[in-house]
């Protein structure tokens, strides 16, 4: 079956200083599914994030080679544009990060940055986002209070509606849940599924029952190399390389 992916990645290799991190990863992206990137600690996995995010160009000494296409862009060419690529990405990282301001504004900021100054209009775009996120009856009522009084699991949902509120493509989440309580985690889980319909979603996480809870399809990554992908049920539940099978069944970890 051919999937359809409007994110491709072609000889990807990462290192930071003289320690190689990711070696000559190829892969597509499926678009509106959920790929669940697993592997071991130390693999590769949030550094295949960052390099889709360009969020290795702060990062001193590491070196980037090899092609990340969205849309035919190549995120590596010297001419891209890196404000207009992130834009295209809404990060979830481990643990939330809100700004210091209201619920509301920190949905409105992106909005604001990219020139949206009409209240009425963010509004609307606040109340939808935060909908989205599962967020919106438990806040609406507080919308001007700070942020940092949300619960750590709302927090994180804020962080994805304050994400979506750009007009992403791609949601990217390198363990949202590993902050969270099992309720919390339940609920973004739950949202993650439900925005799929809409949204290209990339998830890293070590947490095997996670993985086989959200994926659609699996990147499976050991010592820095790309060593089996493919649908969730087959790379699962039928693993070829013996490397996967053993790490799927708890023998590596």
């Amino acid at each position: 079956m051919t999937l359809s992916s409007h994110i491709r990645i072609r000889d990807l290799s990462v290192s930071y200083g003289d320690q190689e991190v990711l070696k000559n990863i190829s892969l597509d992206i499926p678009d509106r599914k959920i790929t669940v990137i697993i592997g071991p600690s130390g693999c590769g996995k949030t550094t295949l994030l960052k390099a889709m995010n360009r969020l290795l160009d702060s990062v001193e000494g590491a070196r980037v080679s090899g092609t990340i296409l969205v849309d035919d862009e190549d995120l590596y060419d010297p001419k891209a544009e890196v404000t207009h690529i992130r834009k295209k990405m809404g990060l979830l990282s481990q643990k939330p990060q809100v700004l210091p301001m209201s619920i509301f504004d920190n949905i409105a900021y992106g909005p604001r940055i990219h020139g949206l100054r009409d209240k009425r209009r963010l509004a609307v775009l606040v109340e939808r986002e935060l909908r989205a996120a599962g967020l919106w009856d438990e806040v609406k009522d507080r919308l001007h209070e700070p942020a940092s009084r949300l619960s750590v699991g709302q927090q994180q949902r804020l962080c994805l509606a304050r994400g979506l509120a750009v007009g992403p493509e791609i949601i990217l989440g390198d363990e949202p849940t590993s902050a969270l309580d099992p309720l919390s985690s339940r609920i973004v889980e739950r949202r993650l599924i439900e925005l799929k319909s809409d949204y290209t979603v990339i998830v890293v996480t070590h947490i095997l029952r996670q993985a086989r809870r959200l994926a659609d399809y699996v990147a499976f990554l050991y010592l820095g190399e790309l060593v089996e992908h493919g649908e969730a049920a087959d790379v699962l539940g039928a693993p070829r390389d013996p490397r996967t099978k053993a790490y799927v069944s708890g023998e590596i970890s």
